[in-house]
């Protein structure tokens, strides 16, 4: 951090990255990179993100009122669950380098990304069978607890597959299951910024700004998602996520 500028550059970039991760799913994508560019070195930028992020939660919750209506049970349910992965993947974080699964994590984000696409044929295909949304199994809970505890740990990617782990097994309406993904997500951000903030070093010169920006963006991502046609929305989200895919691929230290 060198002055003005970066605070600028990082508000700028907070606010960009909430709206993109509240609206779809790939935060880390605008957040990431520019802390790398204010001059943190990769861990104190992945830490850093990380606890920014928390940010997004409650300007999220917020904007998506109309969508989180009725679904108090489900959140009571899966939030915990998030949470408790959010914490297991910070203890990973403070313990072993963020490099350690570099290579598998661009092949997690495509996965995902590839899955919004084939979850319409997939929704309609339960539907047929007559199995009702939200009867996911364990592929939900297992599914949910992987992707906290790496959202803990490194996060790049996790909306976007967290989005479409729901979207294929509890909500098939998008902007319903992207309000639901904020919460989870943010629920398991909360604790593992906690948990970072309590026994790691954390950037708060850094952390303030992209916040600040985080937090207003969040407040119009999911009222972006609302007005967006689901199917440009779910084309937007997938290509982003091939984006990120591609970059961590290539750089996947950031």
């Amino acid at each position: 951090m060198t002055g003005l500028g970066d605070i600028a550059l990082l508000v700028g970039a907070g606010l960009l990255a909430g709206v993109v991760g509240t609206a779809g799913g790939i935060t880390s994508l605008i957040s990431y990179p520019a802390l790398l560019a204010v001059g943190l070195p990769a861990l104190s930028a992945n830490v850093a993100n990380i606890v920014a992020l928390v940010a997004c939660w409650p300007g999220s919750a917020l904007a998506s009122q109309p969508e989180l209506v009725g679904h108090g049970l489900w959140l009571r349910r899966w939030v915990p669950l998030s949470a408790l992965g959010g914490a297991a993947g910070s203890l990973l974080l403070l313990s072993t380098p963020p490099g350690t699964f570099a290579r598998v994590v661009p092949f997690l984000v495509a996965a995902g990304s590839v899955a919004l696409l084939a979850q319409p044929r997939l929704a309609a295909r339960r539907h047929r069978r007559g199995h009702p949304s939200g009867a996911g199994g364990v592929i939900l809970p297992l599914g949910l607890t992987a992707m906290s505890v790496y959202n803990g740990y490194f996060g790049a990617g996790s909306g976007v597959m967290i989005l479409a782990l729901l979207l294929i097994t509890a909500e098939p309406h998008l902007a319903t299951a992207n309000a639901l993904k904020n919460m989870v997500l943010g629920a398991g951000t909360l604790i593992s910024a906690a948990a970072l903030t309590v026994f790691g070093p954390v950037d708060w010169t850094a952390v303030a700004p992209l916040g600040l920006g985080m937090f207003v963006g969040s407040t119009l991502g999911p009222r972006i998602a609302r007005r967006l046609p689901a199917t440009l929305l779910r084309w937007l989200v997938v290509l982003i996520g091939i984006g990120l895919a591609i970059q961590l691929w290539i750089n996947p230290n950031g």
